[in-house]
């Protein structure tokens, strides 16, 4: 009787089981990579947060973290979003941007230089994040690399303006202004603790 081959454990199921590991311990990008063993790690980290629900915050998120630093707050899943996007979209999206990176221009194919010059990758990344409210239209996707994709997560190519950002909160329903007030104070706990205090003077 032959034995069964090992099981090979996937790079998404590599970061789920290391971020379980070391809930509430800031994790770099080197060592998510390492544990990934692949360049597409960042894509496998969203989707852990987008498809999984997986409570994983950034410096977009946390005012404390810097650029490359990644934190799993705990275990209670958030709303997921499913993987919605076909094969047809997926290919009349990357024939309509030329395939070429929509971020840095490099073509599918090319040696990338700030990839070890390995060949250039493309997949679909969303122009307005799913997590800020984007949809799987291909109105809103684009044809972007790998390494553009590992620092696009949740920004946007039209990134607002303060006023025009206050403007829109002050036109949303309150139960949305609460919902960026709470992401606020989230974000930003000892600047909402200090500029309480300065109000009570």
């Amino acid at each position: 009787m032959s034995k069964k081959a090992p099981k090979r454990i996937g790079s998404r199921a590599k970061l789920r089981e290391y971020f379980i590991e070391n809930v509430g311990v800031i994790l770099n990008s080197d060592i998510l990579r390492e544990v990934a063993g692949t360049s597409e790690w960042g894509r496998r980290v969203r989707e852990l947060r987008n498809e999984e629900g997986m409570n994983i915050v950034t410096h977009n998120d946390r005012s404390e973290l810097k650029p490359g630093q990644y934190l799993l707050i705990n275990l209670k899943p958030l709303p997921a979003f499913e993987r919605g996007i076909s094969k047809e979209v997926r290919a009349f999206v990357l024939d309509r941007n030329g395939f070429t990176c929509q971020m840095c221009g490099i073509a599918a194919g090319e040696p990338h230089p700030d990839d070890g010059g390995r060949k250039a990758r493309l997949h679909i990344g969303h122009v307005i994040d799913k997590s800020m409210g984007g949809t799987d239209d291909a109105t809103n996707l684009k044809a972007i690399c790998s390494v553009c994709n590992e620092g696009a997560s949740n920004l946007t190519s039209n990134r607002p303006d303060t006023n025009k950002l206050l403007v829109q909160v002050r036109r949303a329903p309150a139960s949305v202004e609460l919902d960026v007030l709470k992401w606020l104070i989230q974000k930003f706990p000892k600047q909402c603790e200090a500029f309480l205090k300065e109000l009570k003077k």
